[in-house]
Parts: structure tokens; C-alpha cells; sequence
């Protein structure tokens, strides 16, 4: 077995060169609108990647074909019409796991659900992450991967709607760590809006912020943007600064206690 998963590790790491550019979504951009990635980075990613793939493999038990999930996947994160649910996304989600993979009650599945999470998005489709979610049960099932593990996966990846509060560790830590991006650096989280607007580019400026504002409306009653403690003190008050400073954000300050606003459910 030992063998076997060091032969795929090996082929995984031939295609490293092959695989699509992770600093963009696959389609032309405009000079100065990449994101700024050097060529190391851009290496550098691949072989965390693959790395991280490898470990959801053994860690899940999988007897399947591994490198053509893996392929299948790295596909779905290169669409073009992606601008921010790229394989940079991707990256970033994985490598706030990493840092905290110790948290996790269950990692190997918390790992899997985050690989996956985003694995359908389609922009006129109302429920992406129902659809990953059957992605990663059909998929998984597929390559031996035990039925129980596939539905607490799956469970994961529908939390990612935002539209419910996640209860358990794991649900906590894979909602906290999708929800990163909101603490970014200000120049991240505004280069984050600028991709979420790009890819729903079809959708008329007004319509965009209504909606959205609903959305962060619904946000506003939650006393923590962030579930465990180590997001919370990580970013909880640089996300709340983002948000508050956002130019983009159509939201009615909170009128009780304290002035609060949240982010849109659909990172």
C-alpha cells in the first residue's frame, strides 16, 4: 500500500507542470488585474496542493483512480468564468487548515470538504454547494471511500451556504476558515470584491448591491462573525474593518448596542 500511494505521489507531481495557472481563473485578463503571483508562488501552490490532495487520500481511505479526481478537480477550479473561486481560493482555504489542522475532530474529512466545497460553480445555478456536495458523495463513493465519511463530507460542504449557524467543531472550523477571506489584508479583501463582482459581472449594479445587502442584513444579529476562538482573535476585528470600510457594501448599520455589520453569505 505504502508502494502504491508513493507511485501516485509521484505522478502527481509530474503533472505539476501541466496543470492550469493557480493565480487565474484560466481566461484572458486585462494587463495589471492578475493576481500578482510569481513563478515561484505559482510552484510553490502546485506542490502544496498535490500535497494536500494526497493527504485527503490516504486520510479517507480511498482505493479509487487519485489522480484522475485530483485532475478532475484542479479542472473545475480553472473554469473561466471563475474570478475569485479559482485555485487560489482554493489555496488560501487549505492553508488556513493547515495551520489548524489540530483543531479538527475529524481533519482528513474537514480537508476533503474544503477540496470540494467549491468544486460545482455554476453562476445562473441557485444551489452550487447541494451540487458539490453530491460531487464529492458521488465521487467519493466511487473510490471506496466509507458512506458515513461521505455524508459527514457532504454535510460540510452544504454549511458553506452561510445560511445557518454551524454547531459542531469541524462545521465551526470549515465555515471559519471559508469565511477567511473577510480578515484579510485590506488590499486582499478589496482585490476579493473585485473578483466577486467580475464573476456576477451579468448582474446589474443595482440588483448586485440589493441583494447583497440583504444578505449582510441577515448577518447583523449574529454576535460572532467568526465560530471558534482562533478565527475570532485572528479576524474577527481586521474582517469587521474590511466590511466597514467596503465602498461595495449596501448595509444598514445595526441599530441596538453596538454598530455591527457581516459579510455576504456567498464567499
Amino acid at each position: 500500500m505504502a508502494t502504491a500511494h508513493r507511485s501516485v505521489e509521484i505522478k502527481l507531481n509530474l503533472r505539476l507542470s501541466a496543470q492550469p495557472d493557480p493565480s487565474s481563473s484560466g481566461a484572458p485578463v486585462a494587463a495589471g488585474r492578475r493576481d500578482r503571483f510569481t513563478a515561484n508562488n505559482r510552484l510553490q501552490m502546485k506542490i502544496f496542493l498535490n500535497n494536500s490532495w494526497n493527504r485527503v487520500w490516504k486520510g479517507l481511505e480511498a482505493t479509487g483512480d487519485e489522480i484522475a479526481v485530483y485532475d478532475e478537480l484542479i479542472s473545475r477550479y480553472s473554469e473561466p468564468w471563475r474570478k475569485y473561486h479559482t485555485l487560489r481560493h482554493l489555496h488560501e482555504c487549505l492553508t488556513s487548515f493547515d495551520s489548524v489542522a489540530h483543531l479538527a475532530t475529524r481533519p482528513a474529512e474537514v480537508e476533503a470538504a474544503l477540496w470540494f466545497h467549491d468544486a460545482v460553480y455554476e453562476l445562473h445555478q441557485p444551489d452550487n454547494e447541494g451540487a458539490s456536495a453530491q460531487l464529492a458523495t458521488t465521487i467519493l463513493s466511487a473510490s471506496g471511500v466509507a458512506s458515513e465519511l461521505c455524508s459527514r463530507i457532504a454535510e460540510l460542504i452544504v454549511l458553506t451556504k452561510h445560511n445557518a449557524l454551524p454547531q459542531a467543531p469541524d462545521e465551526q472550523l470549515l465555515v471559519d476558515i471559508d469565511l477567511a477571506i473577510l480578515g484579510a489584508s485590506p488590499s486582499r479583501f478589496a482585490e476579493y470584491e473585485r473578483q466577486i463582482r467580475e464573476e456576477y459581472s451579468f448582474v446589474p449594479e443595482d440588483v448586485f448591491r440589493e441583494k447583497r445587502g440583504e444578505i449582510l442584513r441577515s448577518f447583523v444579529a449574529r454576535a460572532h462573525l467568526y465560530s471558534t476562538p482562533h478565527f475570532r482573535g485572528l479576524l474577527e476585528q481586521q474582517a469587521r474593518i474590511n466590511l466597514a470600510n467596503s465602498p461595495k457594501q449596501n448595509v444598514s448599520w445595526c441599530q441596538n448596542q453596538s454598530l455591527q455589520i457581516y459579510p455576504r453569505s456567498g464567499v
